[in-house]
């Protein structure tokens, strides 16, 4: 009974993951000089921001319809702990520290659409047969 739920399921926990990182890049656009900044303060040259905004929107859409998607959701889930470690590793501040693990969380979530696959609506050929 409950399989039948897992395709909508899988569908929705994409579109939930690829929403947090299509928005963040799109944010990026906008902020574009306080986020160099912020880049900056982390130890990340500013002159990289384009790369982090084609790899955040473009992540988000590619994950989003499922295209390539376990590549994609590993490469984001690794993105996602860098960030985590670079710019949320203040254990003394109780927000960094909230911060960092919604970074691990969604972490884990992409390395189960990375293991699992990105489930039956996809336009992408690693779904399952």
């Amino acid at each position: 009974m409950l399989q039948s739920f897992h395709p909508l399921a899988t569908l929705i926990a994409r579109l939930f993951l690829a929403a947090l990182f299509l928005l963040a890049g799109l944010g990026k656009i906008t902020g574009y000089e306080g986020t160099q900044a912020y880049m900056e303060s982390g130890g990340v040259p500013g002159i990289l921001l384009p790369l982090v905004i084609l790899l955040e929107v473009g992540g988000g859409v590619l994950l989003a319809i499922g295209y390539q998607a376990r590549l994609v959701a590993l490469v984001l889930a690794g993105f996602s702990v860098l960030a985590a470690i670079l710019y949320h590793a203040d254990f003394g501040n109780q927000i960094q520290i909230a911060m960092f693990l919604k970074n691990l969380g969604v972490a884990g979530g992409l390395l189960l659409i990375f293991v699992h696959g990105p489930g039956s609506y996809t336009v992408g050929k690693d779904r399952p047969a």
